[in-house]
């Protein structure tokens, strides 16, 4: 099992951004996480294209792009061409889902499909071997620093199931509310990639937090 921390830029501090890429590029930090929101598919908006390509321009580490957005199929291009490594779309957005995931591996990209809390992971089922993440929203998408839907952790086991059952080789990745005190039941319960914001970037020891979500504590 993989234990991969992406902290989320959503909650870094924007007037002190390179400062913030810098520790997170000389912690234990696995991914960066960039978070894009549109105000039709999420309420809020939040960073595009050449926000991901400055982040890229200052770290070697992977860019786990996820598109809260209507019609990701048409940025698909724009986010490769800034720098993305990974691409999560959202199952609720995609009305032609299989050719979206089609057309990011097109362009080199991993692929995740995301899902909200109130999404049955079965619908999944045609799908999961051809994805390379289940991104688990763990929070209802759209702002920061919201409580951890603790029913969350049944979803983690219906996606396990899945998983196994279909012979996928897909990681699991948990996306809101994610903390110190969870993070390590998570994991414990099949996570792979652990997604987590305000918690990382509200605390004066922010690498020292990361430490304590990848290792438990140490």
């Amino acid at each position: 099992m993989k234990k991969i921390i992406a902290p989320s830029l959503i909650s870094a501090d924007l007037a002190f951004l390179y400062r913030d890429i810098e520790m997170l590029n000389n912690s234990e930090a696995d991914w960066f996480h960039i978070d894009i929101m549109d105000t039709s598919f999420v309420s809020n908006i939040s960073f595009g294209s050449l926000f991901t390509k400055y982040v890229k321009k200052y770290t070697n580490k992977p860019i786990d792009v996820h598109l809260m957005i209507l019609r990701p199929e048409c940025f698909i291009q724009e986010f490769k061409n800034s720098g993305a490594n990974h691409l999560h779309i959202h199952y609720e957005t995609c009305i032609h889902l299989h050719k979206t995931i089609s057309y990011i591996k097109e362009y080199g990209m991993k692929v995740g499909i995301a899902v909200n809390p109130h999404t049955p992971i079965f619908l999944l089922q045609d799908v999961i071997n051809d994805v390379d993440f289940v991104l688990l929203m763990s929070v209802n998408p759209g702002s920061c620093g919201q409580k951890f839907i603790e029913q969350t952790y049944q979803k983690l086991k219906e996606t396990k199931d899945l998983i196994l059952k279909k012979d996928s080789s897909a990681l699991i990745e948990i996306d809101g509310g994610v903390n110190v005190e969870n993070s390590s039941l998570l994991f414990d319960n099949g996570a792979d990639i652990l997604v987590s914001g305000s918690t990382i970037f509200s605390n004066s020891h922010p690498k020292k937090i990361i430490r304590q979500m990848k290792f438990g504590g140490l």
